[in-house]
């Protein structure tokens, strides 16, 4: 399974969603920009876009409201190591409260990773990013100067709000 970005205005993303109904595409937003998420098993309807391999999936990509994407910006021969540390992680996310979907995605041409986490609102992510469990899940209780030789640059997150869905 493979994720694909790509990034524009918000009203020139939903044109591209409007055409493919059949496809499992997310719209999403922020203040800076607009994201057009695409996961298929199949070639992406994007002719340009940001490319990751699903190595880790845990729900589906519906019913979201809010998305959180931490990025991950690993140097190249550690990248076993970083894909190590996420691996079977889905049962510490399992009973998360509002929590809709997590996808772990590996760059296919770039160096930095994504986690994906989906949620019913922004409070229930919130709610995790304050638990024990947000810890346990990157590891920031045995952070040490091994992992931080991992990241390139600063790992840093983006979120997103999902809008409502126009009825006709």
């Amino acid at each position: 399974m493979n994720i694909y970005m790509t990034s524009g205005t918000f009203d020139f993303l939903e044109k591209i969603k409007d055409k493919h109904p059949g496809e499992t595409i997310i719209l999403m937003q922020n203040n800076e920009n607009a994201v057009l998420l695409h996961e298929t098993e199949r070639k992406t309807i994007f002719s340009m876009p940001r490319s990751f391999q699903v190595l880790e999936s845990l729900g589906n990509l519906g019913e979201a409201k809010f998305v959180v994407m931490n990025h991950f910006p690993i140097i190249e021969e550690d990248r076993p190591l970083f894909e190590h540390r996420f691996k079977n992680k889905e049962k510490l996310l399992e009973r998360l409260p509002g929590l809709i979907a997590n996808r772990v995605l590996r760059p296919l041409k770039s160096d930095t990773y994504v986690i994906l986490t989906l949620w019913k609102n922004e409070q229930s992510f919130k709610d995790w990013e304050s638990s024990l469990s947000f810890k346990e899940y990157f590891n920031e209780k045995n952070s040490s100067s091994k992992q931080a030789a991992l990241f390139i640059g600063a790992p840093y997150i983006k979120k997103y709000f999902i809008p409502e869905t126009k009825t006709l």
